[in-house]
């Protein structure tokens, strides 16, 4: 998931300096969404995977 954020994220930056900006805001904008989809999923998998030690 975070590489696809990357991905999004580089061709957002190419879209801008071409000068497609309807493109590279949306690019950004997917870009954020699944930066933030990562950050969630990554701290509820810290979450769950800690066991107590028994």
């Amino acid at each position: 998931m975070l590489h696809y954020a990357a991905v999004f994220f580089v061709i957002a930056i190419i879209a801008a300096v071409f000068g497609f900006t309807g493109i590279a805001a949306g690019a950004a904008g997917v870009a954020k969404i699944l930066f933030f989809v990562f950050l969630v999923l990554f701290i509820v998998s810290l979450i769950v995977g800690r066991k107590p030690d028994v």
